[in-house]
């Protein structure tokens, strides 16, 4: 996280969003319109109104996440228990102990913690300074994810494994992201080593082996797709999810509602016909959607100050929209999560009813009944019954009501007002539910609901003849025709009524400005008073269920559809992309064992049209399997022949390695390599696994492994570059001097490895932490190291090196680079191979810094992305 996040830790309001020039106290926390709305619905009791009010108005603790493989993120924790933890409970405060960070009761291996510390004892201790310190440091490398409790829920009740396809189809800032990536790569470091030892001993078959859902030689067969509607916190994705290092990734850019169906390879025919297009099926997906977020009001000012009824009602059809769309996308016996961090039933209750009864009903949507899952959670029912405010603040108990009000009165104050928001006729046991109050365990306030798809689905189309969309020719026509009923007949210009239907009061105009980049990011035009258009964000929204533009494509066969949305009276967005999906016989199938081709640009493919100012994509280009960088890194490294080669790409036109070779996964690839040229929005996939280095020799393999690959390759790496080190202290010397020498008598600084580094040919090689049971040191790592011709140096970017040596030493020694301080001349003999070194250490240090500087330019489209986010209330 950047620089934004390192002001939050250790302070009040949770690292949401805050008021500029003000502080948090200081502003008013009420909003009579939402607390009317609350407290006359009756599903908070009475006895808890006052405690539920008054948790409401407090700040929100500060809560984290340790992230990664589950062994790394043991480590980082193992580091916050025994050291920070004792010295933080030492601590006291008006006679009392202050209460140290505790571990979340209901999160898996305390993998989460939260802090409720006042910020006067804070600001007073030391010891909290170095705490702090500690979670900045572990925050900018990506080992500690800061993210709300309550966020934290809706991952852990996906029941999802190792080996599965899944979707996130609202996934920015990312925090839920991570955790399914996690998810997803579950067991697999353990996986990988025992399949390696299998094939080194000749006991592994011709096949891949593996476990279940590990089953690519112990690597992951699954897939995580995270995609978000806005470019920029598309991209704030893949900082998000760098400590993660997955090939099993990609990062889209699409407007959830019309969320496009994904190709897969064709399999081979076998008579002679063609193979009919077969697409991709989702096991799990994760609609967290845009919402109002008055479940964060702890944290987020504009609950309290922007809170009005139309912010739920203008969303609900979008979030119906979202949850259709990921049914459809589904397996038969897959599972979609959908969330909120709301507490309005319109947003919750209602969606969820309206999409199952769309999709055909319980018989073809279950919903799941996790209430024995995550034992210490302390959840409520869903709700059954609940009430429907208008513009007016008038509430209504059922649709029936709102039609005989229309009939006789007008739609004044009730054009915005849908049946699907009111309770369903049907018996849906929406009880299942998870609602989660801010009083019950001190969090914010957040929905959950589980649902299981039994069947194939063939969404019906939404009925919005009943939903008259502000501002429309038709809302002003049937006020005139009511008006001309009652004998009113009043011109245009003189209905009273007029301002109900276009609302322009001032919490409106801000929704619309809040919306603004989504409308962009969906190429839909900007609000105005003939289009409407003031589409929703995670990212709040009050208008996207009015007409929003068409789009068209053709089928294979010639036929034109329609795949956007459409306007009032047209089928829905959904329904096309389901006959689509529904023409594959075999529509989820896994990796394929086809080896594509290196994929050139295809000249007749028009590339997808980008908005002004987004920055161009670069190509993804596979690698053929025999280019002829592949074979010198293989035999540099002894990489073995069981690793695959037909999974390398590039990015760049020319589909040649300049600089750096990417790694994918197999199931990935196939996507990449069959989409490409269709109009799908591929933002990121791959992580880097050989870049380019200069060397002074040229018969030195100038390829290094990047740390990012390095955990995938690792065991099938031979020993002929391997360097093991045991010691603390020659470690500790690593991380703080770069480009330490090894010439003349340097190595014999090096403790352990001194003599291997000294005859150890130019090049990269993996240096293998085995810690010998120091304390604070019983963490194995596997790092790159790059042997110049007069010194070593650890191929780390300089805040990881920091974040370690504070972890591991409690050390805050400044990273010193050598080749700035020479301060004694060189023996002639020797000028002109220093010389070389120093050009060669001069080029290095360049690269390193341009791979620092990509991450800087990402932590700030990060920060900038995440600010945004805050500002226009979103979810976490």
């Amino acid at each position: 996280m950047g620089k934004r996040d390192k002001r939050k830790f250790g302070k009040g309001g949770g690292g949401g969003a805050r008021p500029e020039r003000h502080s948090w106290n200081d502003l008013p926390k009420a909003n009579e319109r939402f607390e009317n709305y609350y407290n006359t619905q009756g599903f908070i009791p009475e006895e808890e109104r006052e405690v539920f009010w008054e948790t409401l108005r407090r700040d929100l603790p500060n809560s984290f996440r340790f992230t990664g493989s589950k062994g790394h993120a043991l480590a980082v924790q193992e580091r916050l228990k025994d050291f920070y933890i004792p010295e933080i409970t030492s601590i006291q405060y008006e006679g009392n102990n202050v209460e140290p960070p505790r571990p979340v009761e209901w999160y898996p291996d305390q993998l989460a913690w939260s802090m409720t510390t006042p910020k006067q004892v804070i600001r007073r201790f030391a010891p909290f300074a170095s705490f702090q310190k500690f979670l900045v440091a572990e925050t900018d490398v990506g080992n500690i994810s800061r993210q709300e409790v309550v966020s934290m829920i809706p991952p852990l009740v996906m029941d999802l494994r190792p080996g599965m396809t899944v979707l996130d189809m609202c996934a920015a800032p990312g925090s839920k992201s991570a955790q399914l990536m996690e998810l997803v790569h579950a067991g697999e470091e353990d996986a990988m080593l025992q399949a390696a030892k299998q094939v080194k001993e000749g006991t592994a078959g011709p096949e891949p082996i593996g476990p279940e859902g590990l089953a690519d030689d112990g690597r992951t067969t699954g897939l995580l797709i995270a995609n978000d509607s806005d470019h920029k916190r598309a991209h704030m994705l893949v900082h998000q999810m760098k400590r993660l290092s997955s090939p099993n990734l990609i990062v889209t850019n699409h407007d959830a509602t019309m969320f496009p169906s994904i190709r897969l390879p064709s399999k081979p025919s076998v008579d002679g016909k063609p193979s009919p297009n077969r697409y991709l099926k989702f096991d799990r997906i994760l609609a967290d959607v845009p919402c109002t977020g008055d479940g964060t009001a702890r944290k987020n000012f504009g609950v309290w100050k922007d809170w009005t009824p139309m912010n739920a009602v203008g969303l609900h059809a979008v979030q119906v929209r979202i949850l259709v769309r990921a049914l459809q996308m589904l397996k038969v016996g897959g599972r979609v999560v959908y969330s909120t961090c709301s507490m309005n039933p319109i947003e919750n209750e209602a969606v969820v009813a309206s999409a199952i009864e769309r999709c055909g009903g319980s018989d073809n949507v279950k919903v799941i009944d996790c209430s024995d899952e995550l034992p210490g959670l302390k959840r409520v029912p869903g709700l059954k019954t609940w009430k429907v405010m208008d513009r007016e603040n008038r509430l209504w108990n059922s649709w029936q009501e709102v039609q005989e009000h229309r009939a006789e009165s007008g739609i004044a104050g009730l054009g915005r007002l849908g049946e699907g928001m009111f309770p369903p006729a049907s018996d849906i046991p929406l009880e299942r539910c998870i609602r989660v109050y801010p009083h019950l365990q001190d969090t914010g306030g957040f929905f959950i609901t589980v649902l299981e798809k039994q069947s194939e689905i063939r969404a019906k189309p939404e009925d919005s003849s009943k939903v008259i969309p502000k501002g429309t020719v038709a809302a002003l026509t049937e006020e005139l025709n009511l008006k001309q009923k009652n004998g009113s007949g009043e011109p245009l210009e003189k209905i009273e009524a007029l301002d109900d239907l276009v609302p322009h009061d001032k919490a409106t105009d801000l929704e619309r400005e809040k919306n603004a980049s989504v409308a962009e990011a969906t190429h839909q035009l900007p609000y105005s008073a003939t289009n409407q258009v003031a589409p929703g964000t995670k990212r709040d929204a009050e208008s996207l269920e009015g007409g929003l533009p068409v789009k068209r494509t053709k089928l294979d066969n010639g036929t034109e559809v329609v795949i956007g949305d459409r306007p009032v009276h047209q089928p829905p967005p959904a329904q096309v992309p389901d006959v689509l999906e529904t023409s594959d016989v075999t529509p989820t199938p896994g990796p394929t064992d086809t080896t594509p081709q290196a994929s050139a640009p295809d000249s007749q493919l028009k590339p997808p049209k980008r908005k002004p100012g987004q920055p161009i994509e670069e190509p993804f280009n596979y690698l053929d399997p025999n280019h002829e960088e592949l074979e010198p890194i293989f035999k540099f490294f002894e990489l073995s022949d069981r690793f695959p080669r037909d999974r390398f790409m590039v990015r760049n036109a020319e589909a040649t390695p300049t600089r750096t070779v990417y790694y994918t996964s197999a199931l990935a690839r196939d996507i990449l390599v069959a989409n490409q040229g269709h109009g799908l929005k591929f933002v990121h996939c791959g992580v880097k696994m050989f870049v380019k280095q200069d060397a002074q020799r040229l018969d030195v393999c100038r390829w290094r492994i990047q740390t990012d690959g390095l955990r995938i390759a690792q065991p099938w790496l031979g020993g002929t570059r391997a360097i093991t080190l045991t010691q603390k202290e020659t470690f500790r010397k690593l991380l703080v001097e770069m480009f330490p020498k090894v010439d003349g008598g340097g190595w014999q600084n090096l403790g352990e490895i001194g003599e291997r580094v000294r005859d150890m040919p130019m090049g990269c090689s993996i240096l293998y932490i085995n810690p010998e049971g120091e304390e604070n040191f019983n963490e194995r790592m596997v790092l790159p190291l790059w042997r110049s011709l007069h010194s070593i140096n650890l191929m780390l970017p300089k805040e990881d090196r920091r974040a370690m040596l504070l972890r591991i030493f409690n050390d805050s020694t400044p990273v010193i680079n050598t080749t700035q301080k020479r301060t004694q001349a060189p023996a002639t003999a020797t000028v002109e191979a220093i010389g070389t070194e120093e050009e060669a250490i001069k080029q290095e240090n360049i690269i390193i810094g341009q791979d620092e500087q990509e991450q800087m330019d990402t932590r700030e489209t990060y920060t900038q992305a995440n600010e945004e986010e805050d500002r226009f209330n979103t979810t976490v």
